[in-house]
């Protein structure tokens, strides 16, 4: 048994999390950077990241319990995302977690824990884009 709270925990559990996958998700077809790289239907997607968030933030493990381990950045090897992607989807992620209710230290460490997922899947250099691997801390600013 824990005895520590974790982040899913001070979140709200399930419900904020939910919340969060479809504030985030219904942001995607609009987003000119990140709507090629997600597929038309985003039903499948939506449900993975709803696992693999409860489980990131130390809820359940049911990412791990339904595909095995996670290992993102294995699982998206087969799509090219450069910084810009990174960039575009971390604005994305800090209005959903606004939106979704998340604010104060509880929205920086969960920001900050999804800055660090986020780069560490950045794959693809594009032009304009050299030397720019490492994740561009100004963003927290914006």
């Amino acid at each position: 048994m824990r005895n520590q709270p974790t982040l899913y925990d001070l979140a709200g559990g399930d419900d904020t999390i939910r919340r969060l996958v479809e504030v985030f998700y219904s942001k995607i077809p609009t987003d000119p950077d990140l709507a090629p790289l997600f597929p038309e239907d985003l039903s499948e997607v939506r449900h993975k990241q709803h696992l693999f968030l409860t489980q990131f933030f130390g809820g359940p493990p049911l990412f791990s319990q339904a595909y095995g381990a996670p290992m993102l950045r294995a699982r998206h090897l087969k799509v090219r995302i450069a910084p810009r992607h990174a960039r575009a989807w971390l604005r994305r992620m800090k209005e959903a977690l606004q939106e979704a209710g998340i604010s104060g230290p509880l929205h920086e460490v969960m920001f900050d824990r999804l800055t660090r997922a986020a780069w560490h899947m950045v794959n693809s250099e594009e032009e304009g884009d050299q030397g720019e691997v490492s994740p561009p801390w100004t963003l927290r600013g914006e």
